[in-house]
């Protein structure tokens, strides 16, 4: 007979829960942790190999004895595994802090472990209680005024939205029946990733890229390294004022979480204004389920974050659909995760549907 009795039982349950609790507590620490990682460039030191945590210390010359207890918590975490005492191999999820891997998400893990991140959110309670956004809080400016500032980590924000956008543009180039010739205007595009899959998959196709000066700084050599220099035009601009017109496909990627719906509607309105009545909208991001649930903790946490750094928000498809036909569109199709983790949202003018 087991001589495990109900209080013992509800002991343990009640011990599971605290501890799920406290490990989402502590959640600050993990991300903590993994941010140092990659900043030592752990995971591109250890490799496909293993290595003493006296090795690693040399190499980053750090101390020994506090880089194992770091290190020791990034296998609790589950980005390390410790085969034996002092020694260190990475786990596929720790794969993917390597620079050199295809789905590297170092410099994304350097970004949003950036003090301006890490600080911005020490003042979320200033978001909740008053609205406002807490970078502006702290900082005296917004996000992207501040980083237009300081080259160095401007730069680095451009590499880490490359890196969250390099699988889920293979996977929109992959999933989305693109036309074979015409002309996609990628608005927001940044360093030009998504429009380098698109067009690398569909030879018949042109692109253009128009971003903020800043945003576009990085476009020229990712398109000349994809061998697209000559099927790509790089255009700087605001897209509160105007986007490039003459377009046969516009793409709003992962742009409308950083604005209020204020300023999500003036850019749809830009849009509307200079696209032609035949061109198609698509707007590739997040799509939150009607009611919060359990299934994709990151919606929300991004949510959040774009409360606390720009102001923004993520939407619902009812959101969506009434911002897009206010301003005069009309939704074709919702493809629920049809770029990964992202949705696609097809519409069209509304004098075209």
């Amino acid at each position: 007979m087991s001589s495990t009795t109900p209080q013992d039982v509800l002991s343990t349950e009640k011990m599971n829960l605290r501890a799920a609790l406290i490990e989402r507590i502590g959640g600050y620490m993990t991300a903590h942790a993994i941010g140092v990682a990659a900043d030592l460039a752990l995971a591109d030191l250890i490799g496909t190999g293993s290595r003493t945590s006296d090795e690693l210390a040399a190499e980053t010359r750090t101390h020994e004895p506090s880089l194992r207890r770091l290190l020791r918590t990034l296998v609790a975490v589950g980005v390390a595994a410790e085969p034996e005492p002092g020694r260190f191999t990475l786990t596929d999820i720790g794969s993917q802090l390597r620079s050199d891997s295809p789905d590297s998400l170092r410099n994304f893990a350097r970004m949003f472990c950036h003090p301006i991140f890490l600080t911005s959110w020490s003042s979320l309670h200033h978001s909740v209680t008053t609205g406002e956004r807490a970078f502006d809080h702290v900082y005296g400016s917004g996000i992207y005024d501040w980083l237009a500032q300081h080259g160095e980590t401007s730069a680095l924000f451009n590499e880490a939205m490359s890196e969250e956008s390099r699988i889920s543009a293979g996977q929109l180039a992959a999933a989305y029946d693109f036309p074979a010739t015409g002309t996609v205007v990628d608005l927001g595009g940044g360093d030009g990733t998504l429009l380098t899959a698109i067009l690398g998959a569909r030879p018949g196709l042109r692109g253009i890229v128009f971003d903020s000066p800043s945003g576009v700084a990085e476009a020229p050599a990712t398109l000349s390294k994809a061998g697209l220099a000559d099927r790509c035009e790089v255009r700087a601009g605001d897209f509160f004022q105007s986007v490039p017109g003459g377009g046969d496909l516009y793409i709003i990627k992962s742009v409308f979480q950083d604005w209020g719906d204020g300023e999500a509607r003036a850019i749809l309105r830009t849009c509307r204004a200079h696209m032609p009545a035949s061109a198609t909208l698509l707007i590739v991001g997040t799509v939150l389920p009607e009611t919060a649930d359990t299934s994709a903790p990151v919606a929300f946490f991004t949510d959040i974050n774009m409360m606390v750094m720009t102001g923004g928000r993520e939407r619902t498809e009812s959101e969506f659909r009434a911002m897009l036909e206010e301003t005069g569109f009309t939704v074709r199709s919702v493809g629920h995760g049809q770029a990964g983790p992202l949705s696609v949202i097809q519409a069209v003018p509304a004098t075209a549907a």
